[in-house]
């Protein structure tokens, strides 16, 4: 049976125990995450909606996708519609699922579901007031030169560039 070992607001920390045939118990602990969602928002075919995003945990700007955490019982389509309106200041008028991925399943067993956002329409923006954030419209082809380049830091969004880019390629 799990044990607790901390409730936060998004998230919570279980110690688990695991045994497999023949192999002694094993203890670890797990961060257990509701889920979360990441939109790559296309204004057009040459422009890309990206955000400049200060990160406390590594004491840095990034450049990155909208994204957040469903809310509880939060289907994660309409968790992409709600994140990328507060982050960005855009509605979709469609939101196409490009994959699903773990974040880090070595510790969390956070599922980040990935869209693609197409139709942008502007909409107030509503950032979460310890939220430091940039709009930036970017050209397509500068995106694809900071991902080939390494200029991109964060996870989610080189996992779905990359997704994306890929599948366009075929």
């Amino acid at each position: 049976m799990p044990q607790c070992l901390l409730t936060s607001k998004k998230f919570s920390v279980e110690r688990r125990v695991s045994t497999r045939s023949g192999n002694k118990p094993v203890t670890f602990d797990v961060v257990v995450h509701p889920g979360a969602v990441v939109v790559l928002p296309l204004l057009d075919a040459q422009r890309i909606v990206m955000i400049r995003n200060f990160r406390y945990t590594v004491a840095q700007e990034l450049w990155e996708f909208p994204a957040g955490t469903a809310e509880p019982g939060e289907p994660p389509i309409e968790t992409a519609k709600r994140e990328l309106a507060e982050e960005t200041g855009y509605s979709p008028s469609r939101l196409t699922p490009l994959g699903e991925f773990y974040t880090s399943p070595g510790f969390t067993d956070e599922l980040m579901r990935a869209f693609v956002a197409t139709g942008l329409q502007r909409t107030p923006r509503d950032l979460d007031e310890n939220e430091k954030i940039e709009v930036e419209i970017v050209a397509i082809d500068r995106v694809r030169r900071m991902l080939m380049q390494g200029e991109l830091k964060d996870a989610k969004t080189i996992a779905t560039l990359a997704t994306y880019f890929l599948r366009e390629a075929l």
